[in-house]
């Protein structure tokens, strides 16, 4: 979903690899392209016209697991490297995709956006990148290590317990499938920001 709010002055747009092609073709500045490590190249990127791209390789996961490759502060660095100094390019169009737009990317989203906005409460941008995906479920470990980076002192992870609980009010099963993934803590995190 392209974004369109007030909430930074760029655009913003979240999207999985097979939404590319309709996505580009609103016009983009700036790609961060999360992909597997032995995916390929997304063929789309051939026609895009001209923009700043930064592609990162890594797994969609939350903690070491065998032949996986796992996020580390030198990508999140690179994220937020990335995402610095969009508000001052004049029409900026910032389009983040992984392989599906719901993990890696939105959690590299929320972090560019609470890095451009530190006024606001990790709730606010929580909010926003829900907004932007509504079906967002961001990477704990990203935001873990961005959390720190950023000094948000833990409230971008324990804000993002709201979002996965509102996930899983809406889709029960996935709660079975991020624990079945070696992810359960971002589902603890769900049912602790219940009570």
């Amino acid at each position: 979903m392209k974004g369109s709010s007030d909430f930074v002055s760029f655009r913003t747009t979240v999207c999985g690899i097979a939404e590319l092609g309709d996505h580009c073709a609103f016009g983009v500045s700036h790609v961060l392209s999360i992909l597997d490590p032995a995916a390929p190249e997304p063929p789309v990127f051939a026609s895009v016209g001209e923009h700043e791209r930064l592609e990162l390789r890594f797994d969609d996961v939350i903690a070491p697991m065998p032949e996986q490759i796992v996020p580390t502060a030198r990508e999140v660095e690179e994220i937020l490297a990335f995402g610095r100094g969009l508000e001052a390019e004049s029409d900026a169009h910032l389009l983040v995709h992984c392989h599906a737009g719901i993990s890696r990317s939105t959690a590299a989203m929320t972090l560019i956006l609470a890095q451009a906005r530190p006024d606001l409460p990790p709730a606010a941008v929580l909010d926003e990148v829900l907004r932007i995906r509504h079906h967002a479920w961001p990477n704990l470990l990203i935001l873990e290590i961005g959390d720190r980076l950023l000094s948000r002192r833990g409230g971008l992870v324990r804000a993002v317990g709201a979002v996965y609980r509102r996930q899983l009010d809406r889709r029960p099963e996935l709660a079975e499938f991020f624990t079945a993934s070696g992810r359960a803590r971002e589902v603890e995190l769900a049912l602790r920001s219940r009570s």
